[in-house]
Parts: C-alpha cells; sequence; structure tokens
C-alpha cells in the first residue's frame, strides 16, 4: 500500500465512522449559546473582527462538541451547531481542542475556571480511560467512553497533533497538574515500536491485521511527528531519522518547491504548532515553502476557472474534504480527485500566516459573498459548491482546528509563542539542524 492509498483509505474511514450513531450526546449546560445566524449578505468587516469571528466561533466547536465527561471532541458536527447524536471522536480534534480551550482562556470566551477544568478533565480522562497502545491513540474514540471506533487504527500523526494540543496548553496554563498529566502522555509514547524495525513510521497499527504496509517516508504533515519522536523524554528515535523521508521537488507554473501529491493540508499542519519561520535545516526553508505551494494551490485553482467558473482571484481553495459525494483526498497541482468547482475553506484558512493578504481576501470575500450558503453557527462549513448549491451539513474538526490555529498565530503568535516554550520542540529542531536564515547563510559561506 502506498502514502497515496493509505490517505484516501483513511478518508474513506473518517467518512464512515462520521455516520455512526451511538447514543444522545448531552451537551454542557455551562456551555455559551452560539452567536446569532449571520443574514446574507454578511456585513463588511475589519480584519480585526474577521479574524475574531472566526476564532471565537472556533472555539464554540471545541466547547460545544466535546464531551463534558472526558473532553474528548467530535470529529464533525453539524454545522449549524444543532444537538448532535454522533459521538465519534478524533484524538487529533482533541489535540486541537486543547489548543483552542488555550486561546479561548486568554481571550476570556468562557469563565476561566471553567475553561480550565475541561482541560484537566480531557487529560485525565486520556491518561486514564482513552484506549491506546503503547502510548498511541485509536484515530477515533467514543466521545463519552473513549473506546475504540470500529476497526480504526492506531494512528502515530493523529496522536502528534494530539501532543501537540497538549503542550500548548501545558506551556500557557503552566499549572503543575496540567504539566504532569502533559508529560505522562508525553513519556509514555513508544516511537520505536512504530518504526517497526525500519527508519520511518508505520502509517499505523490496528490489533487484527499488525502494522500498516505504507510509511510516513515522504514530505508531507509528518515533520511534527519526527520532530516530537526525536525529543521525546523516552522512547525517542536518533536525529538521523530527519533525513530517512523523502523530499520530493514540485514544479507548477515556474515555481518549485518541496511537496508530494497530497491535499494542501499537508503544508499546514506542522506549522501550527512549530515556528518554522526564519530558519532553515539543509534542506529548505520550510514556512516560504508552504507560502510558495500555497500560491502555487491559488494558480491551480484559477486555472480550472474554465471547467469551473466561480474558482476566481478571491474565491479558492480545494483540499481533503467533505463533498456531495463523500469524503475527498482532492486537490492540486498537479490534480487529484473529482474536483467539480467545490470551495473548501480551510484551504485558504490553514494557509493564512504563508500568504496574508491572499488567504484573508478569499476568506472575507466567501464570508461576504457567499455567507448565506457557507457562514453557519461555527463559522465556515467544511465545503460548499458556489455554482451546484451544494454545502455540507457539517464541520470537520481538524479543518476547524487548522483554520483556527493559523488565525490566531497570524494575528497574536499565540500557539507558537506557546508551543516553542516547551524545551522539547527547541531541542527537536535543534536536533534536526535548523538554524536561523542569518546563520544558515553564514555557514554556508
Amino acid at each position: 500500500m502506498t502514502r497515496r492509498e493509505a490517505l484516501l483509505l483513511l478518508a474513506r474511514s473518517t467518512a464512515a465512522y462520521s455516520l455512526m450513531r451511538a447514543g444522545v450526546f448531552a451537551q454542557s449546560k455551562q456551555g455559551p449559546p452560539p452567536p446569532p445566524p449571520v443574514a446574507a449578505p454578511n456585513p463588511p468587516l475589519t480584519d480585526d473582527e474577521f479574524l475574531e469571528e472566526i476564532v471565537h466561533r472556533g472555539f464554540l466547536y471545541f466547547w460545544n462538541e466535546a464531551s463534558p465527561r472526558t473532553g474528548l471532541v467530535r470529529d464533525r458536527a453539524l454545522a449549524s451547531a444543532e444537538p448532535d447524536q454522533r459521538v465519534t471522536g478524533s484524538i487529533a480534534a482533541t489535540g486541537y481542542g486543547l489548543a483552542a480551550l488555550s486561546i479561548g482562556h486568554a481571550r476570556g470566551y468562557m469563565p476561566k475556571h471553567q475553561i480550565g477544568a475541561r482541560v484537566v478533565t480531557t487529560l485525565n480522562s486520556l491518561v486514564n480511560h482513552a484506549e491506546q497502545v503503547n502510548g498511541f491513540y485509536y484515530h477515533f474514540l467514543d466521545i463519552n467512553t473513549g473506546k475504540r471506533v470500529r476497526l480504526c487504527e492506531v494512528s502515530p500523526i493523529d496522536t502528534a497533533i494530539l501532543l501537540c494540543g497538549m503542550l500548548t496548553a501545558s506551556a500557557y496554563f503552566n499549572s503543575p497538574e496540567i504539566s504532569r498529566l502533559a508529560a505522562t502522555i508525553y513519556r509514555r509514547v513508544n516511537w520505536r515500536w512504530m518504526l517497526n524495525g525500519g527508519a520511518t513510521f508505520a502509517t499505523g497499527w490496528t490489533p487484527e491485521y499488525k502494522f500498516i504496509g505504507a510509511r510516513w517516508d515522504t514530505y508531507c504533515e509528518l515533520m511534527m511527528m519526527y520532530l516530537l519522536a526525536m525529543a521525546a523524554p523516552l522512547w525517542n528515535i536518533p536525529a538521523t531519522s530527519w533525513d530517512a523521508f523523502s523530499r520530493p521537488t514540485m514544479q507548477y507554473a515556474g515555481y518549485s518547491w518541496i511537496g508530494s501529491t497530497d491535499p494542501l493540508f499537508v503544508h499546514q499542519f506542522s506549522h501550527a504548532w512549530f515556528d518554522f519561520r526564519n530558519q532553515r535545516d539543509q534542506y529548505g526553508d520550510y514556512f516560504r515553502n508552504s507560502a510558495i505551494a500555497t500560491y502555487a494551490h491559488k494558480l491551480f485553482c484559477q486555472s480550472l476557472r474554465w471547467r469551473w467558473p466561480d474558482y476566481t482571484d478571491n474565491a479558492w481553495g480545494i483540499t481533503a474534504s467533505d463533498s456531495r459525494i463523500g469524503y475527498q483526498a482532492w486537490g492540486g497541482p498537479p490534480e487529484i480527485g473529482l474536483i467539480d468547482g467545490t470551495i473548501v475553506p480551510c484551504a485558504a484558512g490553514g494557509s493564512v500566516p504563508f500568504l496574508p493578504d491572499e488567504t484573508l481576501a478569499c476568506l472575507k470575500n466567501l464570508y461576504t459573498k457567499h455567507g448565506a450558503q457557507a457562514w453557519k453557527q461555527y463559522g465556515f462549513v467544511d465545503a460548499f459548491n458556489p455554482r451546484t448549491g451544494w454545502t455540507d451539513l457539517d464541520v470537520i474538526g481538524i479543518d476547524q482546528g487548522i483554520t483556527m490555529m493559523m488565525v490566531e498565530n497570524q494575528r497574536s503568535n499565540f500557539i507558537w509563542n506557546n508551543f516553542m516554550k516547551n524545551p522539547q520542540a527547541k531541542r527537536a529542531m535543534e536536533m534536526a539542524g535548523f538554524k536561523l536564515e542569518a546563520q544558515a547563510a553564514t555557514a554556508g559561506k
């Protein structure tokens, strides 16, 4: 199985698990009411007002759609914020949720003692109840029990996102209890086991079929996973692992960047946490690399305008998301998936720090022009098609999370500032050979 085949398989699994219904979710009585519906066309907002809307509504998702009993966050929920009976949670969405709670605490979105208590509840649940194997959590868990959902895999990449959110919360709250619980979770991850005798990580493991044949061996969202593993307090992997995955060169419209044929989100996820700005290793400047990949993606979307006229200079973005025929790992360049004119807001939303002017112009246009279709109680829906009128009924936790994190990074550096306080984050980048741009230039002379 190739990396691409594994991604598509997991994408289909995401859609399948999201349909499971196993009991009624009891919403928190302490949760704030959602903002009122926004009429179309949406009123114009300043950049600051618009960014605040995105972050605040994102916080509401991670507050309302987490089980008060465990803190585990739903994989997806109704965009209307109506009561949702689905109980399938995502361990990655829970990681984004811990970071969202930190932002909400700092911005006063809820009483601070309630937010702090939710963080402790979540970490206690992860330590004592959520199913895991050798410290790695299952991709999908029941939000009320922490039990594995059907035949999903133990996922190193989703566990890495959880750890990033957990370490962000640990650094921000600076609470002995939160720090102790976070350290327990990080310490017990057996990274060497997930190598399965190789130089790169297996993409997952199940009790039924053991290790998945595909490996995390090509540049994508994997950077955070390898960095966390290299600097781990126990069961860490050697620094040479940073050199073990390939970094193919992609080209489009005269631009070149390190990448792959995966959707745009692979250039976003690690950057939500690790601050790669003005730094480079022996292979390149990854922040600039993501900016180039994002710009190439915008040009790619515009090149499709002859087929789908709704793709314009200020309306673009296709990354892994829902579609009218199910979940798709689509995008480009090169073109992948059955592209039909659908716009996925988190493509631009998760790229805001890379291209602030272009992405904000796009998002504000989607908000004002397509707000009646695309903007609901939690902000943007996961995907919508202006041409056909199709609108996703759901928002997806990881897509909500990457947009919220990157928007907050753009306006305050909050996630970067707090996550990078962790000594493991700094040590990992040192082990990988990162240097400030000026130092790297001097060393190369």
